[in-house]
């Protein structure tokens, strides 16, 4: 049977390296960037404007805008939350813009510095800033399923969020479930009612690991909808903000499980090792289970590497 289809966005040098601590270089990142745009993955979250003191793997993001071409970037989304970070990576050369703000104004809070209300109420100024660049916006609602402070987000919440004027001109909706304490149940429910509601704008989700859900919301996602599926690699990620939060679905285990045209097992091969030197480099473990597999004896399975794991440096 096919698998559902969706576009992947790798999310690994900003939602991945978000809780590293650690800063990769600027040309560390463009080589993983790059070897990601030459398998064939469509998108990909290249940084942060976040304040570099806050959340110091950011630090370099203008530097690796600057550093790729407009043709790299008009596939590379990079995160903000205010109109003054769309104009400076605006400036820096970027197009694609994720505007993000949280469900829950406790998180809002702690993530942005300000309710959710002013969130909205800067977004018209986002999207005009965006427009006159030609560019794209996303809304992106981080806690839109649970909030590590105060508990379950109402689905009524994120809708009003979804159709409010304010949002206007968004080119897509990205749900975070920020916390990974969603089921495919509710993501189902979530997904199919907002892309329902705006079926002008892309529906995105933003899926976590932590309960052991991650592929089967993706897939619930995509099912219900979402045009847009994001992973990081090895499973790498979480907000800072957000105590609770662990990483990512591993883009290597949505790329098995969904089996997009450009990936055959000599793609996923390069997918595999660009992840393994990464996790390497960071002092990270692993936790792609679809990367495990690939390192397994059953070699009569062409999806598994034959080839001893080089991640040398």
């Amino acid at each position: 049977m096919t698998a559902p289809h969706a576009a992947l966005r790798d999310v690994t040098l900003r939602d991945g390296l978000q809780l590293t601590g650690k800063m990769l270089p600027t040309d560390r990142k463009l080589e993983i960037i790059r070897t990601l745009i030459d398998i064939g993955v469509p998108e990909i979250e290249i940084g942060s404007l976040a304040r570099p003191d806050l959340v110091p793997p950011m630090a370099n993001t203008l530097e690796v805008i600057g550093e790729l071409t407009p043709e790299e970037l008009q596939r590379c989304w990079v995160w903000v939350a205010t109109p003054r970070h769309v104009d400076k990576a605006a400036a820096a050369g970027a197009r694609n813009f994720q505007y993000c703000l949280s469900a829950s104004d406790a998180h809002n809070r702690a993530n942005i510095g300000r309710t959710t209300t002013a969130s909205l109420d800067a977004m018209p100024t986002a999207i005009a800033t965006t427009r006159d660049v030609g560019g794209r916006i996303q809304l992106c609602i981080a806690t839109a399923f649970t909030c590590p402070f105060d508990g379950p987000v109402p689905p009524h919440r994120v809708l009003d969020i979804v159709t409010d004027p304010r949002t206007d001109g968004a080119d897509d909706t990205v749900l975070c479930d920020t916390l990974g304490q969603a089921i495919p149940a509710q993501v189902t429910s979530l997904v199919r009612k907002a892309t329902t509601l705006t079926p002008q704008r892309r529906t995105v989700f933003h899926g976590h690991d932590t309960w052991g859900m991650g592929v089967a919301n993706t897939l619930a996602a995509i099912r219900a909808g979402a045009a847009v599926v994001d992973g990081a690699l090895g499973g790498l990620g979480g907000c800072p903000f957000a105590p609770g939060a662990s990483g990512n679905t591993a883009t290597e285990d949505i790329l098995f499980a969904t089996r997009p045209f450009y990936l055959d097992p000599e793609a996923f091969t390069r997918i595999v090792e660009t992840s393994e030197k990464l996790l390497t480099d960071l002092g990270e473990q692993p936790r792609s289970k679809a990367a495990q597999g690939a390192r397994s004896n059953a070699h009569a399975f062409e999806w598994v590497i034959n080839e001893p794991a080089d991640v040398s440096v």
